[in-house]
């Protein structure tokens, strides 16, 4: 497949390591030399300096033999603008980066198809709405449905006390048999690990749990975790992804907002509802935040625009007795130390915007994609097509490539944890546990 990623950051950076992972032929516009530089010395892709809004730069870019045109800059309307003029050169799939959730609308949707974007991506709502599940949800650090639900996906740390520590997965499927469950991998000192027969669970695992619905209480007592109500929330940082959260949880939740800037409070504080208490302050001022009450919230979700101040501020808030915690993490590189120091859960809008993207890029029908925080790795939602190879014989027989492994299949309203004997249906819809290596190899498996 040929990609071309317009970017001017991190974001686009991120695409291109990962889609270069994936054996795709990557090309990268952006007007800084420097970031080029970079990505021309640790990765094999053609790089071009320049607006990405420029015809003459898309066409010595190929746009007319682009596959997946994809816009990551800052500025949605440069992004925008970029997908419009690509799909009038040629490029087949146009993919917009968008802050502004207005234009996700069904009507505004559709106009922005009938002018050349094809899908939008709004990273901001998409983190919003992970906070509100996770604090909808208190058993995980990380949560995702796949088909409104009939399977989730869970990531819970292993507590001492947890039933599984000490037993092999072997164990775990001798001994807890009604259990519709399914250990897909094991994050472990910052190695992602698919557990085999023999894999023993430790202590201080991180542990991605496939599981059937209304299993949560059976997940909690394996995993030794104790429940936590969440009613009081205070958010440090009132940017788009605080007001969405926000807006969401004042449905059934009293939330605090803090943020420095006056302009941002007064506007926050006009659109929230009667259960939002909007305030303006520093929010690494810890006196500040326990003259606020701090101590007394369940969770306190850290989203300002440094990640630094988002890691701190959620140490300070877990050191005084906040149940949850939940901090925007731009650094890629921090989301393993800050799970290993204590902070329940990461949000990285590099990863969301991948997750968004990487169901455009594998061949099959891709129905939905979990980009998997700490990990370098991805929960695909597949459809197995009319007479793919893969309903003829059983799962064990499917060859798999190593490093990945299926993790629960829905078939219709019913939904399956596999076993090695599991048959396969024409159009199942099968999560699969995937490196993005392999992630071309595995969708094949069920075209």
């Amino acid at each position: 497949m040929n990609i071309i990623i317009a970017g001017d950051g991190e974001v686009g950076f991120h695409l291109a390591k990962t889609l270069t992972e994936m054996d795709m032929n990557i090309t990268v516009v952006d007007p800084h030399t420097e970031l080029l530089s970079r990505l021309e010395k640790n990765f094999d892709i053609l790089t071009i300096t320049g607006s990405s809004t420029s015809p003459d730069v898309l066409h010595e870019a190929n746009v007319d033999k682009c596959d997946l045109f994809l816009s990551v800059l800052h500025d949605e309307s440069i992004n925008l603008i970029t997908c419009m003029v690509a799909n009038r050169l040629g490029a087949k799939r146009t993919v917009a980066r968008i802050s502004n959730a207005e234009y996700l609308s069904p009507k505004n949707r559709e106009m922005f198809r009938s002018l050349g974007v094809d899908e939008m991506v709004c990273p901001e709502r998409i983190a919003a709405k992970e906070i509100t599940n996770l604090l909808n949800n208190d058993l995980a650090t990380e949560y995702f449905d796949f088909s409104g639900g009939l399977l989730t996906m869970y990531l819970v740390r292993l507590e001492q006390e947890s039933l599984v520590v000490g037993k092999s997965v072997r164990e775990l499927l001798v001994g807890y048999k009604t259990l519709h469950v399914r250990i897909v991998a094991i994050l472990r000192n910052s190695e992602t690990i698919i557990p085999h027969s023999d894999f023993v669970f430790q202590p201080g695992d991180l542990a991605y749990i496939i599981s059937k619905p209304n299993q949560i209480e059976a997940i909690r007592q394996l995993v030794g975790k104790n429940e936590v109500n969440v009613r009081n929330v205070m958010i440090a940082g009132g940017g788009r992804i605080g007001r969405y959260a926000a807006k969401a949880l004042e449905e059934r939740m009293s939330v605090k907002i803090i943020d420095n800037n006056r302009n941002r409070c007064t506007e926050l504080s006009s659109v929230m509802g009667k259960k939002t208490l909007v305030l303006e302050g520093d929010v690494t001022d810890i006196d500040f935040l326990m003259d606020e009450g701090v101590q007394d919230c369940d969770a306190f979700i850290a989203l300002t625009e440094s990640s630094e101040t988002n890691v701190l501020t959620c140490l300070h808030a877990r050191r005084l007795g906040v149940k949850r915690t939940i901090a925007l993490v731009e650094n890629t590189g921090f989301i393993n130390i800050s799970q290993d120091i204590g902070i329940d859960t990461i949000i990285n809008k590099k990863l969301i915007t991948a997750s968004y993207i990487a169901r455009f890029i594998v061949s099959g029908q891709a129905v939905s994609t979990k980009w998997l925080s700490g990990t370098n790795a991805e929960l695909i939602e597949f459809v197995v097509g009319k007479h793919s190879p893969a309903t003829r014989k059983p799962i064990g027989a499917l060859q798999i490539p190593i490093g990945a492994t299926i993790g629960g299949i829905i078939r219709g309203r019913e939904t399956i944890i596999p076993t090695r004997e599991t048959q396969l249906q024409e159009m199942d819809k099968v999560v699969v546990f995937t490196m993005p290596r392999l992630m071309e190899e595995v969708a094949k498996r069920f075209k």
